[in-house]
């Protein structure tokens, strides 16, 4: 209702004599008077039966207990020790393509399969490695069964028995060759197995995350300690900051974080100071603070700005009014202050959004009370009762 009691204001000329029939209404005439509102260039007054009959509501300027920070720029960045670079040591042809970039992986996971004439030819030394290493094993026996029997000569059993271990040495060398390669425990064990000798081998993820880069293109040739895909664990990303020498005393490790990034203003990231540096910067004189913050939900990604805030230890008080008090007039920020009879324009510097609340840090004291429902009204009228003192002059 308040909304019409202030409009009449801005049209009293139209509202004063109009109905229907176009005659003036005495009862429109008395509710007109009734509603009936003055204002300067920073004050709205009212009378006692308009502020009777307004849906105005306000609230007081209180104190609050607030969070003592130390706020920074930063960077968000992917830990090194959560970033896998999966590569070869031999060229060789992309046979297959497993994953593509932006899948999450498990550690163990088929990514790319690749065929080489070096794979090929290690097999077939391994292949050769153990059938000799069978024979010198069988040898061996024998030898050492004739020897038991005092029917074998002594040099006959010494030569099989150094066969036997150069034998064994030769496939261990040829088995180290295929782990060079690539190949682990269970894959030698299945070659060894099925005795195919194939020139491919599969990759396999080594950490779990999600590929972030992906350069194998089915068929292209692949040089050796060519990157071929990248894998970022992103479930937990850290967010380096510059903090100036002179409040690095104030940061520890283990302290609290809170961070913040442009793409969701209004969503708090929680974390924690996992790394202060040991350097300071000759130019800026700032030392690198580390925090890591948790992102379950891949909403951080690596390259973002962050703001990111230190809890610091101790307490500290703020002065705050509800966030819907505060109104953005050009390039001022005001609210309007209850006083004796009407509302006074005034113009506050504001800090941070607290859940409901604003932060004071200018222009209002404790106990005075602000609009919070009915101020766009009131600066309706100031603008109104501004734009007829233009037209008179």
């Amino acid at each position: 209702m308040f909304r019409y009691a202030l409009a009449l204001v801005a049209v009293a000329a139209v509202a004063a004599g109009c109905q229907r029939n176009g005659q003036p209404s005495g009862h429109d005439h008395d509710h007109e008077s009734q509603f009936s509102a003055t204002a300067d260039a920073d004050n709205v007054r009212l009378s006692d039966a308009q502020s009777e009959f307004a849906e105005l509501e306000t609230a007081e300027a209180s104190r609050r207990e607030c969070k003592s920070l130390l706020k920074a720029m930063g960077k968000v960045l992917a830990p090194k020790c959560r970033t896998a670079i999966v590569s070869h040591a031999f060229s060789g042809r992309v046979g297959k393509v497993h994953v593509a970039v932006g899948d999450w992986v498990e550690a163990g996971q088929p990514l790319v399969t690749l065929e080489s004439h070096e794979v090929g030819e290690a097999k077939s030394e391994f292949y050769k490695a153990l059938a000799d290493l069978e024979l010198a094993r069988l040898n061996l026996g024998r030898e050492q069964h004739l020897m038991e029997q005092e029917i074998g000569l002594q040099k006959n059993f010494v030569a099989a028995e150094a066969a036997f271990k150069i034998a064994q040495s030769n496939t261990e060398a040829a088995e180290k060759t295929l782990h060079v390669l690539g190949f682990n425990e269970d894959q030698v064990e299945e070659i060894a197995k099925t005795h195919q000798i194939s020139p491919q081998i599969t990759l396999f993820a080594p950490i779990t995350g999600r590929i972030v880069n992906n350069e194998a293109v089915l068929g292209a040739f692949v040089d050796a300690s060519t990157e071929i895909l990248k894998i970022i664990d992103t479930t937990v990303l850290c967010v380096d900051a510059e903090i100036y020498e002179k409040d690095i005393a104030k940061v520890k490790i283990g302290q609290k974080v809170e961070i913040t990034v442009p793409a969701y203003p209004e969503k708090v990231f929680p974390g924690e100071v996992s790394y202060i540096g040991t350097l300071v910067d000759d130019e800026t004189r700032t030392i690198t603070v580390r925090a890591e913050v948790a992102n379950a939900d891949s909403v951080l990604k690596p390259g973002m700005f962050a703001d990111i805030s230190v809890l610091l230890n101790g307490e500290c008080t703020t002065l705050v009014v509800p966030d819907e008090a505060i109104l953005q007039d050009g390039i001022s920020t005001i609210v309007f202050v209850q006083t004796g009879d009407g509302f006074e324009r005034r113009e506050v510097k504001s800090g941070a959004i607290d859940g409901p609340n604003r932060q004071i840090l200018e222009g209002l004291d404790v106990g005075e009370k602000v609009a919070t429902v009915g101020n766009y009204q009131l600066r309706s009228v100031l603008l109104s009762e501004a734009l007829q003192a233009g037209h008179t002059h």
